[in-house]
């Protein structure tokens, strides 16, 4: 999963940043309103953590987010902020916001949050994500399994694999998919992510992985020979 966290607090940034980056998601950091506008019609994200209170304004992240629904942007979003008055969290979630959470916090309950989004914006109800072929993904631990014996894949294959399967349905192009396994490294070249799908495909199956021609990659019928 690829995140954007907008918050302009240097230390809780970088603490932030070191937690989701040890769970193999990449992360972007905008400390402003203008750097988050510039990210995210640069980057897909799956969600976007959001401080309100950025620079001199008290309602900042409440501004982007309703810049960003109006835009027609779906992206989950999750407020993180110290205000924690009834009054902030019905203008953050009428604002567009999907979550709020304030601070201090845990940051498992942070990351359980986080999970949640995504996993309701692809249309999943839980941790475990069963697909077809008898292939099971569980989002938490990120454990795989097929046919009941659990599947070992690198954090690039399973990060790959993840991303597909919260998507089902939609088509990545390599670039895509570049995006959001290795943060836009424009020094990856895009057959790099032949190698691995074809690394995840023998290992769950050539069915994993469906190849639509001349656009990129989606979710095929997981297992299948």
């Amino acid at each position: 999963m690829r995140i954007l966290l907008v918050e302009d607090d240097p230390r809780l940034s970088r603490v932030v940043l070191e937690g989701l980056s040890e769970d193999s998601l990449i992360v972007d950091h905008a400390p402003d309103m203008a750097e988050a506008r510039a990210l995210s019609e640069l980057y897909p994200y799956d969600a976007v953590i959001l401080d309100v209170m950025l620079g001199e304004s008290s309602d900042d992240g409440f501004v982007l987010a309703r810049e960003w629904r109006a835009a027609g942007k779906r992206t989950p979003i999750l407020f993180l902020t110290a205000r924690d008055d009834i009054d902030s969290k019905v203008a953050g979630l009428q604002s567009g916001g999907d979550d709020y959470l304030t601070k201090p916090f845990d940051f498992r309950e942070l990351r359980a949050r986080l999970q949640a989004l995504v996993r309701r914006a692809g249309g999943h109800a839980d941790n475990l994500l069963r697909l077809p072929g008898d292939l099971e993904v569980d989002v938490s631990s990120h454990e795989v399994s097929l046919n009941g014996s659990r599947v070992r894949l690198t954090p690039r294959e399973y990060a790959l694999l993840e991303c597909l399967a919260l998507n089902p349905g939609r088509t990545f192009t390599r670039q895509g998919l570049i995006d959001r396994l290795w943060a836009g490294d424009r020094l990856v070249e895009p057959k790099i992510v032949d190698v691995y799908v074809a690394s995840v495909r023998r290992k769950l199956g050539e069915g994993v992985v469906e190849t639509v021609r001349g656009a990129g990659y989606r979710l095929g019928s997981a297992g299948s020979a």
